[in-house]
């Protein structure tokens, strides 16, 4: 009981002595990765820009961007079905 008793005791100092050491790093100064852990080595941008979500129509996508008018009583009708009346509308027209 006595040595895990202990082995907290060293794991609060070591605590106190870390955050003692990361308030002692000014807020200007940038982070330099030791090398140690590979899960803290900061992202390349190579890295950022493939793990960025890709926005918009998938690149295989056969969908063209039109305008179109449309009477107001249909539009509201759609509308009011909800969430994708955009999609009702394409297999309507089909």
């Amino acid at each position: 009981m006595n040595t895990y008793n202990n082995t907290l005791n060293n794991k609060n100092l070591e605590k106190k002595q870390l955050l003692m050491a990361i308030q002692a790093i000014p807020a200007s100064q940038d982070f330099i990765w030791d090398g140690k852990d590979d899960d803290e080595r900061p992202v390349t941008p190579s890295e950022f820009s493939i793990a960025m979500k890709k926005r918009g129509r998938p690149a295989g996508s056969k969908k063209e961007l039109v305008s179109l008018r449309l009477d107001k009583s249909v539009l509201e009708a759609f509308r009011a079905s909800g969430k994708g009346w955009q999609s009702r509308i394409n297999q309507v027209l089909k």
